[in-house]
């Protein structure tokens, strides 16, 4: 800052040795005056520029900084995002293919054990029928067992009675003998 007053200090006299004294002096400027503004305006410049000018660009430059890093992470959420989007998507659609797939299998399983209990039903069926069946002929065998006993006791002894009043001892052993061979062969 000095050289420049030394400059202007120069300047002035080598003015005023030039006859521009003269033409200063007609306007009502007055060289030493004029030298102390000018060193009065390089002061006050270096002061506002150290003081005043210099943070402010200090300041201007750290919040044009904190905007870039700013812009900068934005920009890289903005693509974590989208990647994180894809990866959702992703996930969603092999999870969806995953849920499809044990769907089917339990819809199979749910068929085959279906078709699995039916089966042991009808089998469990048909085994029932076959013994209702069985015990309906063990059944019916021993009712007419039963009926044939009743019905040759019932013969027998209205035989007897019949036979009892018409017939002589020997007749009747006769028929007795003859009647428990017949039955023998039932």
């Amino acid at each position: 800052m000095f050289p420049v007053l030394l400059a202007a200090a120069e300047a002035t006299e080598a003015a005023h040795a030039a006859g521009a004294t003269n033409m200063l002096e007609q306007f009502g400027i007055e060289p030493v005056y004029l030298v102390m503004q000018i060193i009065s305006f390089g002061i006050l410049a270096g002061v506002l520029y150290k003081f005043m000018i210099k943070p402010v660009i200090a300041t201007t430059d750290a919040r044009t900084q904190k905007i870039e890093s700013g812009l900068k992470y934005a920009e890289e959420m903005k693509a974590k995002l989208a990647a994180t989007q894809q990866e959702t998507a992703a996930i969603l659609k092999q999870a969806s293919l995953d849920a499809g797939r044990i769907v089917d299998e339990a819809r199979k399983s749910a068929k085959d054990f279906v078709e699995k209990q039916t089966h042991e039903a009808a089998a469990k069926a048909a085994e029932i029928l076959a013994k209702g069946q069985q015990n309906i002929e063990l059944e019916h065998k021993k009712m007419l067992a039963d009926a044939r006993t009743e019905i040759v006791r019932l013969v027998i002894k209205t035989t007897e009675q019949v036979l009892a009043k018409k017939l002589s001892e020997a007749d009747r052993a006769a028929y007795n003998e003859s009647a428990a061979r017949e039955l023998a062969g039932v």
